[in-house]
């Protein structure tokens, strides 16, 4: 496994509709797991494709609900682990009535944050890192993740749809992609 360059705007490949990937061969799992090396050591919560400069529709996601929970982590409790997501031309099939405001940044757009409106939950069709369907139904932080990723296949950024983006301050912790 290797770490791959997160490319930052004004990179083209950011701005392009992705490729659907049609090989399920070594090079994939490959970029698969470099991607996954990638978002960890950055550290984000996902990472799309366009992201380390290929213009294919793939995304990793990593994430784990519990970690809006630190304030409220109860002595001796288990954390759940992360959840690890690899999902391959994936297309939103069913969202909620429900949308929520939240705040987000973005690995591919350094040292900017913005408010941005999401479905409080989706429902999401795709392939495995093997070619194999899967449905996944996510809500809450992890759809949103869901949703922020799945835009980057379709060229458009968390700043596209925000009502107002700002540069934090030094205490605001946000979840990267």
């Amino acid at each position: 496994m290797a770490l791959r360059q997160i490319v930052t705007l004004p990179e083209p490949v950011l701005r392009r509709k992705a490729k659907p990937v049609t090989k399920f061969d070594k090079d994939l799992q490959t970029l698969i797991d470099d991607m996954i090396e990638t978002m960890r050591d950055a550290p984000g919560v996902g990472l799309a494709a366009p992201q380390v400069n290929i213009s294919e529709q793939l995304a990793v996601i990593e994430y784990s609900e519990d970690e809006d929970d630190e304030d409220e982590e109860v002595e001796g409790a288990t954390p759940k682990p992360k959840k690890l997501y690899v999902i391959i031309n994936p297309e939103i099939v069913k969202v909620s009535e429900e949308k929520v405001m939240g705040i987000e940044g973005c690995l591919s757009i350094p040292g900017l944050i913005g408010e941005v409106e999401r479905y409080e939950a989706i429902q999401v069709k795709a392939l495995n890192r093997h070619g194999k369907p899967v449905k996944l139904k996510v809500d809450g932080w992890t759809a949103r993740i869901f949703q922020h990723e799945i835009d980057h296949l379709n060229g458009v950024l968390f700043t596209d749809l925000s009502k107002r983006v700002w540069k934090p301050d030094e205490e605001e912790e946000i979840p990267l992609d």
